[in-house]
């Protein structure tokens, strides 16, 4: 689901081209919980193959799904009763464009909806009758409902908006009735409405009107009339309020009543959505259709990590490469070769092109025969866990002893670099012992396992259903060139000095681990112990007492630097290493 490294591509990554977010949710259920069944795989296969061979019919399902409202989450809103006017005009569209989905695979090979949007249809009419186009998001703060859903609310709503023409008419009438044609009539929070007369015209203000406020210029009156008439406007107003909240909450239960259906249509429009993305991906990234064979027998042929082969440079090619197990007499396959050479890679790679196979995709490969499995172990990496008091080495042996103990005749093993925590002799001892016993194991699961412990190649002499492989390098006028491509047949060769040398150790550390290594292996030859790697003249990394150092020390400690010519610290230099030289 997502990279080790801060920033870095998942799987996940590359292989969601959902559009919806609830495509998005359960693509990541998918690849959380892989198929068990052949036959829902297989459905799962003819969908996304016959959307490959209709582009025309992607784009439409691609234009049909864009901007798709989240059904699932409103559904949660609906449920609890806390759904706004705005989220339930987001549901009315959400039900609109998944009747156009439906209607473009109505004739299609995979599975669909055909009663939803008839069963819906009641509802989609009731919010479409119901709601305005753009409805406020808290009702009292504008339009919710439209006036036609209701006589009241119409009735009402008619009311305010005439309200302005009356305002006028009735200051119109009294302006010509009193002979003040400057009259003004307006609202404020304080009296309401009220009319405004200068100091120049105020002599004719009926007695009917009763005075509330004086200005500097002019006088503000109120009027029976005004007053009913404003007590009738502000009373629309909350009115309105009242059955606007009266009759959506009345909405969200005949909503309520739907909510198993919309959670199916949100199911399927949601998996139309992952089986969209699972053949766009197909199609950009040249994925093959797997097949599922009886029996557990692993078969790819040049297939490649679905994340690694996006990362490469557009210049540099993807090696790919195939494996194969059989249970029945190849079921471990021993891989052996350099570091950074593509071991774990690869491990990673069968591992995900059988997850992306059972979770329905196409997968990265040309092609590719695969068993059902039922439980996918893999032992990786390598952490420490300090607040159980676990060294990296028990860790890895707490994970290797679970696997163990709960392989089945359906599994996926993979192992990498076991026993590398531990002294050569034990690493080698453990691990040979553990694929001894899966190899022995009356299940017979089938196993990938990745090491530097070359001894382990002598046991495809010894157990039958045990295959040599190693990812091949190429050693190059002193450099190490890493050609990624799988081979049959074990290897005895590391390169870890060259390795050493890319990820920048110094020189002298180089220099003399590739003298120890020399002896080591000369002392391996000749069947004798480990040598005396600190005998040799050359300076040894724990022991500094020896005589010649002490002498030169000396030497040196007593050297002006800042007297001496270029030509003379030459001269110098050369003397010290003639001396050590000699002894």
């Amino acid at each position: 689901f997502s990279s080790n490294s801060p920033g870095g591509t998942s799987t996940l990554d590359i292989i969601d081209k959902t559009i919806s977010p609830m495509g998005g949710r359960l693509l990541r259920t998918f690849l959380a919980l892989p198929l068990l069944n052949t036959e829902s795989i297989t459905k799962r296969h003819n969908a996304v193959e016959a959307l490959l061979e209709e582009p025309d019919l992607m784009d439409a399902l691609s234009d049909a799904l864009k901007g798709m409202p989240d059904i699932e989450r409103l559904c949660s809103r609906v449920a609890t009763g806390r759904i706004s006017p705005k989220e339930m005009a987001r549901l009315r569209e959400a039900l609109k464009q998944s009747a156009a989905l439906v209607e473009l695979v109505q004739e299609k090979s995979w599975d669909h909806p055909e009663q939803l949007p008839d069963v819906l249809a009641p509802l989609y009419q009731e919010l479409a009758h119901a709601l305005v186009e753009d409805p406020t998001a808290i009702i009292g703060k504008g339009e919710a409902l439209q006036s036609a859903y209701d006589t009241e609310l119409s009735r009402l709503r008619g009311l305010l908006n005439d309200a302005t023409g009356t305002l006028e008419a009735i200051r119109a009438r009294e302006a010509e009735a009193t002979g003040i044609p400057s009259l003004k009539l307006a609202f404020n929070n304080v009296f309401g409405y009220y009319l405004e007369v200068r100091n120049s015209h105020k002599d004719k203000v009926p007695q009917e009107w009763h005075r509330k406020q004086t200005l500097v210029n002019a006088e503000r009156y109120i009027t029976d009339e005004l007053k009913k008439f404003e007590a009738e406007v502000l009373g629309a107003e909350e009115q309105i309020k009242a059955i606007e909240l009266r009759l959506f909450a009345h909405i969200v239960e005949k909503t309520k009543e739907h909510l198993s259906t919309l959670l199916l249509l949100a199911r399927w429009v949601a998996t139309t959505d992952v089986l969209l993305s699972f053949a766009e991906v197909a199609k950009r990234y040249n994925y093959c259709r797997p097949s599922f064979a009886e029996g557990a027998n692993i078969e790819i042929e040049k297939g490649r990590h679905p994340v690694i082969e996006r990362m490469l440079p557009e210049d540099q090619p993807y090696i790919a490469n195939g494996i194969a197990l059989h249970q029945e007499d190849a079921s471990i396959a021993m891989i052996t070769g350099p570091n950074m050479s593509g071991k774990s890679a690869l491990l990673r790679q069968v591992a995900l092109i059988q997850i992306l196979a059972q979770m329905g995709s196409y997968v990265p490969a040309a092609a590719a025969s695969l068993p059902i499995i039922d439980r996918l172990f893999v032992r990786v990496g390598a952490s420490d866990n300090l607040s159980k008091g676990e060294s990296t080495f028990m860790v890895e042996m707490n994970e290797t002893a679970t696997i163990l103990n709960n392989v089945s005749k359906q599994s996926l093993v993979i192992l990498d670099e076991i026993g590398r925590g531990t002294s050569t002799f034990d690493g080698v001892s453990i691990a040979w012992g553990i694929a001894e016993y899966l190899h022995q194991h009356p299940l017979s699961p089938l196993v990938l396992f990745a090491t530097h412990y070359h001894e382990l190649n002598a046991m495809a002499n010894t157990f039958s259903k045990v295959r040599n492989y190693h990812v091949a390098a190429e050693e190059h006028q002193g450099e190490i060139v890493f050609t990624r491509q799988l081979k049959e047949g074990g290897t005895a060769h590391s390169f870890g000095l060259h390795v050493a040398k890319l990820a920048g150790i110094p020189g002298y550390v180089l220099n003399r681990a590739e003298s120890v290594l020399k002896e080591l292996e000369q002392s391996k030859s000749k069947g004798e112990g480990a040598p005396d790697t600190g005998a040799s003249g050359q300076l040894n990394f724990f022991t500094l007492d020896r005589p010649e150092l002490e002498e030169l020390a000396d030497e040196i400690d007593n050297v002006d630097v800042n007297q001496l010519k270029p030509i003379e610290a030459l001269m110098l230099l050369n003397t010290f290493k003639e001396k050590l030289s000699k002894k």
